[in-house]
C-alpha cells in the first residue's frame, strides 16, 4: 500500500519531468560552451564604448565642478 502511493509520482517524474529537465540542462550547457554570439559580442562592444564615453563625460564634469565650485566634493549630502 505504501509503495503504491510513491510509485505514481515517481513514474510521472520519470516520464515527464526527467527528460525535459535533461534536455534543458544539456541545451544550456551547449549554449554556455559556445560563448557569445556575434550579436551579443557587438552589443558588448557598444556597451563598452558607451561606458568609456560616460567616464570621459564624468571626468569633464568633475573638472568643471572643481574649477567653478572647488568645495563640491566635501559638501554634506
Amino acid at each position: 500500500m505504501n509503495m503504491d502511493i510513491l510509485m505514481a509520482p515517481i513514474i510521472i517524474f520519470l516520464i515527464f519531468v526527467a527528460p525535459i529537465w535533461l534536455i534543458l540542462h544539456y541545451r544550456s550547457k551547449r549554449q554556455v560552451s559556445q560563448g557569445l554570439t556575434e550579436e551579443e559580442f557587438t552589443q558588448l562592444n557598444e556597451l563598452i564604448t558607451r561606458a568609456d564615453k560616460m567616464a570621459q563625460r564624468i571626468e569633464t564634469l568633475e573638472a568643471i565642478l572643481d574649477t567653478e565650485a572647488p568645495q563640491w566634493r566635501t559638501r554634506d549630502e
